[in-house]
């Protein structure tokens, strides 16, 4: 668990420092590109030498009209690292690092204010057909069993709900609502598109979407991910 979440802090955090503007926000599709990767198993090590790779060959040219402001200008360098890593055996003589017992990544707490923080914001939405995902929150509060004790299955309960809560929200949702989100997002890949392949786009969509779906309903992501 503490893998996963380190997976989008440290590519967010490195990429901050690469472009040497800590206060850099990045935009929905930035992160849902993440999201992309995660999913698709490129790994960290990758992500982060293609972002200094991609800054290093930005850096070079003679001339630069834009500042980068998307984690996507670094995509083709970052596939290309995650190929060049795949096509790479591992080495059988690696020594193997001692294994350790990590500590949680969230106080127990702190996931107990996640979890009431976005069981109320289901239910400010008024909408009876969300409802019940907050009270579905409000089960898994009212354990008694420490919520720190199996993150994993907490992560597998959590994925299932926002499913189910984007499924209802999609239903809800207007056809203008729908493609005004299609707008913006064609909007904002655009200047990218030519960097990625067919794969890689569509899982970006996908990933765009359910963010904007939810957004629009007024839903909170539900994954332990956001709590960072």
């Amino acid at each position: 668990m503490n893998e996963y979440f380190n997976y989008f802090t440290q590519i967010e955090e490195h990429f901050q420092r690469v472009r040497g503007t800590s206060l850099f926000l990045l935009s929905p599709l930035d992160w849902a590109l993440l999201e992309s990767w995660k999913s698709s198993g490129v790994p960290l090590e990758a992500v982060l030498r293609g972002v200094d790779i991609a800054f290093e060959k930005w850096r070079a040219k003679k001339s630069r009209t834009q500042m980068v402001n998307s984690i996507a200008y670094c995509t083709q360098a970052i596939m290309t690292e995650a190929q060049r890593m795949a096509d790479q055996p591992a080495s059988a003589s690696s020594p193997t690092a001692p294994v350790t017992e990590a500590p949680p990544p969230f106080p127990e707490q702190d996931l107990r204010k996640y979890l009431r923080a976005n069981a109320v914001a289901i239910r400010a939405t008024g909408i009876a057909e969300f409802i019940w995902a907050a009270e579905s929150l409000e089960q898994i509060l009212s354990s008694e069993s420490p919520l720190t004790a199996d993150l994993e299955a907490l992560e597998q309960k959590l994925t299932v709900l926002e499913q189910r809560l984007l499924a209802a929200a999609r239903i809800r949702q207007s056809e203008e609502q729908e493609l005004e989100i299609r707008r913006q997002l064609d909007a904002q890949l655009r200047p990218w598109k030519s960097k990625m392949t067919a794969p890689q786009i569509a899982m970006l969509e996908s990933q765009y979407l359910e963010r904007a779906i939810l957004a629009t309903a007024a839903l909170p992501r539900l994954s332990l991910f956001y709590l960072q």
